[in-house]
């Protein structure tokens, strides 16, 4: 079990999401899905991510928002929803993450929103990672396509997300090396996979909670 700490040692999450916004959203998937079909998956998914973050009742739960806060979607959030949201700030993801950390201070675990398979279970192993006594300074769970899922670090660590190719096969790999060469210790959990292709819609589909996603 994940005990709550205060002060700056409070762990957080936060979640990464783009606006489902029609011909913005999903941009690789809109060939099979149309650009309405597309955004409408990123809702689903955007949604499932925070009611996981939110489920896992292990810290406050912050939304960082791309390209800005105002879409409709997130303030409908937060009519539902105790969270903050705040615009992604920072010229590639690297920049972006390394900013959501600062902002944070303390232990913080960051997922996305493309990993259906993401669980509350998940972020309460990475949490044990961090928190436990003789923790990891960072936590992964790689994904699939050779990026990861969800990052965790028990401080910031603004050079981990630098000279990184994003986007690339070699994310993970890459990360590895710049975890050696900083001096960090890491765990890195069960890999997970990202629905980014029209292949993964199918597997998608046999998640509980997703076999009607379009409706």
């Amino acid at each position: 079990m994940v005990t709550a700490r205060r002060g700056a040692d409070r762990l957080a999450i936060a979640v990464f999401v783009r606006a489902p916004a029609a011909g913005a959203a999903k941009t690789r998937l809109i060939p099979a899905l149309g650009a309405a079909g597309a955004a409408r998956l990123q809702r689903r998914l955007a949604v499932h991510a925070l009611g996981v973050a939110q489920r896992a009742a292990i810290g406050p739960v912050v939304i960082w928002a791309a390209p800005d806060a105002e879409h409709r979607f997130f303030r409908a959030v937060q009519r539902h929803c105790v969270v903050g949201v705040h615009a992604q700030a920072g010229a590639d993801l690297g920049e972006r993450m390394a900013a959501a950390f600062a902002a944070q201070a303390g232990p913080l675990l960051l997922i996305g929103s493309d990993c259906p398979a993401l669980q509350p279970a998940h972020l309460a192993v990475a949490a044990r990672n961090l928190l436990d006594d003789g923790g990891k300074d960072a936590v992964f769970i790689p994904a699939e396509d050779g990026g990861y899922v969800l990052v965790g670090l028990r401080h910031p660590q603004p050079s981990l997300f630098q000279r990184v190719e994003w986007g690339s096969g070699s994310v993970m790999a890459q990360t590895r090396q710049r975890l050696a060469g900083l001096g960090l210790r890491w765990a890195e959990l069960p890999r997970l996979w990202d629905v980014d292709r029209p292949e993964d819609l199918a597997r998608m589909a046999t998640l509980e909670g997703f076999a009607e996603w379009r409706r």
